[in-house]
């Protein structure tokens, strides 16, 4: 019986790894985006809210009791301290839901989204690394429309994550998506039956 392989997916900000994995989803492969996770943990893990309101208090609840993000992103923006309790409260059950994911999935090998695998020394934890892969310039139109950020603020983004050329010394497999749609579909494609090749050959 073939092992079914955990694939983390990688690459810059504005590269297109969310539209990558809803194609790899479309192929049949369940996806799970850890940065997705970490935005909504606090709105939707009872876990996360209660350790949240322990360390925090009520301090950061709007009126209908739900946590105010932009008051929130403001104080950590300017407090580490705050910034540090946050994140660990956060990533430890990040892991955990990224755990429950891969024990339920049957998919034939599955995929974590993950934006910083090589800022984190974390690629021992994947069988294999896929890369998806544009030039910065197409990274910086890309993201700043996208969010609705100016160029400057992308490019600063940019400065706090590995380069293009770090990515991609760490990838099994590169994505490039420097063109239509369509393209980076049959990229996707030809990755996915790379991946299953190697399945029915083991």
């Amino acid at each position: 019986m073939y092992k079914r392989q955990i694939i983390g997916l990688t690459g810059g900000i504005g590269s297109g790894k969310s539209i990558a994995g809803k194609y790899f989803n479309e192929l049949g492969i369940d996806t799970i985006d850890a940065d997705d996770v970490a935005k909504n943990i606090l709105d939707d893990n009872s876990k996360a809210q209660q350790l949240f309101l322990k360390c925090f208090g009520d301090e950061f609840l709007d009126q209908d009791n739900k946590i105010n993000r932009d008051l929130l992103r403001a104080k950590i923006f300017i407090d580490i301290e705050k910034k540090n309790k946050l994140e660990s409260i956060i990533h430890p059950i990040v892991k955990e839901e990224i755990a429950a994911f891969i024990s339920k999935s049957d998919s034939i090998y599955k995929i974590i989204i993950v934006p910083l695998i090589f800022e984190t020394n974390s690629q021992d934890f994947y069988e294999k690394i896929i890369v998806i892969d544009c030039d910065e310039d197409m990274q910086i139109k890309r993201a700043s429309q996208r969010d609705d950020k100016s160029e400057q603020d992308i490019i600063n983004i940019m400065k706090n994550q590995a380069s293009r050329e770090e990515r991609n010394s760490i990838a099994d497999n590169i994505i490039l998506n420097d063109s239509t749609l369509n393209n980076l579909k049959e990229n996707i494609l030809k990755v996915h039956q790379k991946l299953l090749g190697i399945h029915l050959n083991e």
